[in-house]
């Protein structure tokens, strides 16, 4: 299962985060830096609207969501690439992950420590990144030394790598992350297992205070971080604020609703992050729908009808005839399979079929 990790600097929400996210406890928050040491992993369940349609037409009272892994890792400091603050330890943690969501904070809070003396949270932003790009920038440094001395054996696949290292020593050494380089697809098959944390993909989590959620996407530090991170990283920027959401996942579900429209708020912003992140992994869902249970199953973007059957067991994709092909959106406007076939919306689909997401499917295999 691929997993997104959490990271930021110290005392930024990430471990409250963490606990709304996974609706636990298990991440210590408290008012000082480093009380997360070790690794807190945890699953996450993702929200999709689509689920309760799809269960009032089975007629099932079992809906079994997506879900995927987050980690919560300790807050990296200035230094961190040369160790300090625990640095090597916390970068090997980033290491292990496969998608960033780096927690920003946008809110003013005398009790609370702050690392620096003033909020600045494209500031912050520059700081873990400086620390991940030259954490890479070293680890390629080394990584190209050995290469070279392989391709000087006349080692061509040696030779391919050093080729595409030196397209990105120069854009790390000039405090890019390594996502931002110019690479082709097949360049970045190839950078691959240089593991570089700055290729991951990567958004930010702008927290913001409570009294701000309503109005979060207007917040100034907030458009700040969007601009920021849309123009030197190309990626996202959600706003959440890390305490209301913690104090939603311990209120029943009609209670938590109630409490947010009560700030002006329409959905938890926990449930926006956790699709951006489920996106952001590349990943997809699709759907199977019967008297017996409605559940969504986890895909990547580009799997074909076979691979889809393979992840509810590994017959359905060795066995695999067809799969009979429905859209979400066509299921829900007929009500139900027989008048969606004989609308024709119900189609027949091969091993080539690229499963969309939201298809809704039923596979004939034979083993």
């Amino acid at each position: 299962m691929l997993r997104a990790g959490i990271v930021g600097l110290p005392n930024v929400g990430k471990s409250t985060l963490f606990n709304a996210l996974t609706k636990t406890r298990k991440a210590e928050s408290a008012n000082y830096p480093f009380c997360t040491i070790e690794p807190n992993v945890g699953m996450v369940t993702v929200p999709d609207d689509r689920l309760e349609p799809l269960r009032r037409i089975s007629k099932t009272s079992v809906v079994i969501p997506a879900s995927l892994e987050i980690v919560d890792i300790a807050g990296l400091v200035k230094g961190a690439a040369q160790g300090e603050g625990l640095g090597n330890k916390f970068l090997s943690h980033i290491r292990e992950v496969d998608a960033i969501v780096q927690v920003v904070r946008c809110f003013e809070n005398r009790d609370i420590v702050h690392v620096s003396e003033h909020l600045d949270p494209i500031a912050d932003i520059e700081t873990i990144m400086t620390e991940l790009v030259l954490a890479d920038l070293d680890s390629l440094l080394k990584q190209k030394d050995r290469l070279e001395k392989t391709a000087r054996g006349g080692n061509k696949e040696a030779q391919v790598q050093i080729a595409v290292a030196e397209k990105l020593v120069p854009h790390l050494n000039e405090g890019k992350p390594a996502l931002t380089c110019e690479l082709t697809e097949d360049e970045r098959a190839i950078a691959r297992p240089f593991f570089l944390m700055t290729m991951k993909p990567t958004l930010f989590a702008a927290n913001v205070a409570e009294s701000e959620l309503a109005g979060a996407d207007e917040q100034p530090l907030v458009k700040k971080v969007r601009e920021y991170a849309a123009t030197h990283h190309g990626c996202e920027c959600v706003p959440i604020s890390a305490q209301i959401e913690a104090e939603l996942a311990e209120l029943p579900e009609a209670d938590a609703k109630e409490y947010l429209q009560s700030l002006g708020v329409e959905e938890s912003g926990v449930g926006r992050l956790i699709r951006a992140v489920y996106h952001l992994l590349g990943l997809r869902t699709y759907f199977t729908a019967g008297e017996k249970e409605v559940r969504a199953w986890t895909i990547h973007e580009g799997d074909t009808a076979p691979k889809a059957a393979g992840v509810i067991h590994t017959d359905f994709e060795r066995g695999f005839i067809k799969a009979e092909t429905i859209s979400y959106d066509d299921l829900v406007k007929y009500g139900s399979m027989a008048p969606a076939k004989e609308a024709g919306v119900v189609r027949q689909e091969g091993k080539e079929y690229i499963v969309k997401d939201g298809d809704v499917l039923h596979f004939k295999f034979n083993v």
